[in-house]
């Protein structure tokens, strides 16, 4: 576990930031906890928070509206954590940026691992430091070297497609939507329509996977965008 990792809990409810406290702090983690959407965004540009588990239902701001704003200045990872159970909430959290979505009543123990998986998943420097090698060798990503390998052969992929590939691949499993993957991948230097992101992916399925009509790596997550998938 990493020091100074701080997590930001934001939750009207004392009785659920209070139950999450001990947990975390057990876990290693310094946290940080707001009652209200403004105290929440003035937390998060005054300390260095790693993590933000966000309650969806607040006084004054909804969490939604906090999402998006943190999205348009961090990519912090959000994990929601709310009643709202609808299938439609949680894809519409998942489109805003969110990293991960639990459900209330949720295990503090479940909270706590779901915070270290994320954290996994999102912290990269290990892994952007030497080549990482996926299905015994089947697909190798060189981040450092920008060179990325398909059965032992180089993939000769274009700027546009290794930026995708990298930024995916750096988050494993996490589902970014089109808008994000123009905004992290391409740093918003794109002029074409957000659909277009689909012919990049087609071009980077040709190029690294086995069958691209029966993707092992770039996933399609529907109704939402895609994702860099490997088994935990």
């Amino acid at each position: 576990m990493k020091k100074n990792r701080n997590i930001l809990i934001v939750d009207d409810e004392t009785m659920v930031t209070d139950f999450l406290q001990p947990y975390l702090s057990k876990s290693g983690f310094g946290v940080f906890i707001a009652h209200t959407g403004k105290e929440a965004l003035e937390l998060f540009r005054k300390h260095s928070i790693s993590l933000v588990i966000l309650d969806l239902m607040l006084p004054d701001i909804t969490g939604e509206e906090i999402c998006k704003t943190i999205r348009s200045i961090a990519r912090t990872p959000i994990i929601m954590l709310t009643a709202k159970v609808q299938e439609s909430n949680i894809l519409a959290g998942l489109r805003m940026g969110a990293d991960d979505y639990l459900v209330k009543p949720a295990s503090p123990r479940i909270v706590v691992a779901k915070v270290k998986a994320v954290l996994r998943r999102f912290e990269c420097d290990e892994l952007a430091s030497v080549p990482v090698s996926y299905n015994n060798g089947d697909l190798i990503i060189d981040f450092q070297g920008g060179l990325v390998k398909k059965q032992g052969e180089a993939v000769n992929l274009t700027p546009t497609e290794y930026k995708l590939l990298s930024t995916m691949a750096k988050a494993p499993n996490r589902i970014f939507t089109r808008d994000q993957l123009i905004s992290y991948a391409l740093e918003n230097e794109f002029d074409g329509f957000d659909r277009s992101i689909d012919t990049y992916i087609k071009g980077l399925r040709a190029k690294i996977e086995s069958d691209r009509k029966n993707p092992e790596y770039i996933v399609t997550a529907h109704g939402v965008g895609y994702k860099f998938q490997i088994i935990e």
